[in-house]
């Protein structure tokens, strides 16, 4: 009678129930009744590589950081997985269940997941050689994707670098900054505050891949004055405006602090004064000193002078503003005794200047009146042409006609006034005069006496001839 042999404990189908409180993965580890384990099934080579639950530590989803957190994931070791590089290989990789799923498994069973030994049997060595090879490849590629990124430094940890500090291994050169065009400017003009171009040339660190863009100089820390006044500093700097070498774009952009601080003083200056103006002439805006002001840079479009800067600070202002047809005046801030401070208008358009003409054949002695007045010969001089190319009261303009306007006899007892094309008086001021604390009541005093010429000429260009 043959031996009988002792019941085995049938596995459990696919399509069967889990136990309560079992994982809802099935478990590649079986145990029998009587609690030894059983061989572990080998991992068929078709599913190697495959996006499965039970192979998550093969996942292969980003090429750096995708394979690190899925590898950690399946060695449930947190970051020490990720630090060790090649680490021993835990057994119990194999069945491909992560720390959650293997402590849910372990709760079930009547073994420990820690007391599951694999068999040495020749198949199952050979499945974990295999393990292991692929293993050891997917490392070697994190390494070597990993050696220059930024997320994973000293075992995942991030090394921020200090601004300004340069990088560990990289070099470092000295180059020597010059400090300007010595050749061109030193020696032959010098303006006070600005004596950058006579300083030392200077050596500076740069990185691998940084050159030189330029030198900026401060502007000055000293000669500062009140709001509504201007400063040597100003005039300073509107002197290196008219040096030719200097009024281009590279010195003006390394000088850039020094004409900030020209242009904050002179917007303070134009909102007061503006309010001086208004007192002497009621038809005078008060408007905020941007829409007076006009722009430094100039247009070059149509010039044959391509200098890209002008050499004054400038404001235009009339009843109707910054712009418009009517007479109005003109402030201007240059150095070297060149400031003015003009009123009338400047070549007019077609339009206006036949109405001025018209004007001045109907009624010339109001014009003349005003012209002639004290007050207005003491301060622009005599009410009549002077000497070739002299400019006093309205005449010696350039732009004046040099024949009689057309339909005009060249004998008319006006011709004097019919050849004008801009009609407008000019006042020089010295630079003391502008530095001068009563600079403004200044300016105030000589509106008071252009006041009813402009206003004639407003009558001119407004009322119907």
């Amino acid at each position: 009678m043959a031996p009988s042999k002792s019941p085995r404990t049938p596995r459990a189908s696919r399509g069967s129930a889990p136990a309560a409180g079992s994982s809802n993965r099935p478990s590649r580890k079986s145990t029998s009744a009587a609690g030894s384990p059983l061989t572990p099934v080998k991992t068929p080579d078709t599913l190697k590589g495959k996006s499965s639950p039970y192979f998550k530590g093969r996942a292969t989803a980003s090429p750096s950081k995708g394979r690190v957190s899925a590898k950690v994931q399946a060695n449930g070791n947190g970051k020490a997985a990720a630090k060790r590089g090649k680490a021993k290989k835990d057994p119990a990789d194999v069945t491909g269940l992560t720390s959650t799923e293997e402590e849910d498994s372990s709760d079930s069973d009547a073994a420990s997941e820690d007391d599951f030994a694999p068999s040495s049997a020749g198949g199952n060595a050979g499945g974990e050689e295999d393990e292991d090879e692929d293993m050891d490849e997917d490392e070697e590629d994190e390494d070597e994707s990993d050696v220059d990124s930024d997320d994973l430094d000293g075992g995942g940890s991030k090394s921020k670098r200090k601004r300004g500090t340069p990088k560990k291994g990289s070099a470092t050169k000295k180059v020597k900054v010059e400090s300007g065009k010595k050749g061109k400017v030193a020696g032959k003009t010098r303006v006070d505050g600005f004596e950058d171009d006579e300083e030392d040339d200077m050596e500076v660190e740069l990185e691998e891949g940084q050159e030189v863009a330029g030198r900026i100089y401060p502007a000055p820390k000293t000669g500062q004055v009140p709001p509504g006044r201007i400063s040597q500093n100003t005039l300073n700097f509107l002197k290196n405006m008219q040096i030719p070498e200097r009024n281009d774009r590279d010195w003006f952009r390394s000088h850039e602090p020094a004409f900030r601080q020209a242009e904050k003083e002179w917007q303070a200056f134009v909102g007061l004064v503006q309010l001086k103006m208004h007192e002497a002439d009621s038809q005078v805006p008060i408007l905020p000193p941007k829409d007076l002001i006009h722009r430094i840079y100039r247009d070059v479009r149509f010039s044959s002078d391509k200098t890209p800067y002008k050499r004054s600070f400038s404001l235009s202002t009339s009843r109707s503003g910054r712009k418009g047809v009517f007479a109005g005046y003109h402030l201007s801030l240059c150095p070297n005794d060149k400031s003015i401070l003009a009123a009338g208008v400047w070549c007019p358009a077609k339009t206006e200047m036949q109405t001025i003409r018209h004007h001045l054949l109907n009624t010339p002695e109001r014009f003349r009146d005003v012209i002639g007045s004290e007050a207005f010969v003491d301060m622009f001089g005599p009410a009549s042409p002077g000497k070739k190319g002299e400019r006093r009261n309205v005449f010696g303009h350039e732009d004046a006609l040099k024949v009689a306007p057309k339909g005009v006899d060249k004998g008319h007892k006006d011709i004097d006034l019919l050849k004008l094309r801009s009609v407008a008086v000019v006042k020089h001021f010295t630079d003391e005069e502008v530095l001068d604390l009563d600079f403004q009541e200044t300016v105030k005093n000589v509106v008071n006496v252009m006041t009813p010429f402009v206003h004639l000429l407003n009558d001119f260009i407004s009322l119907p001839p």
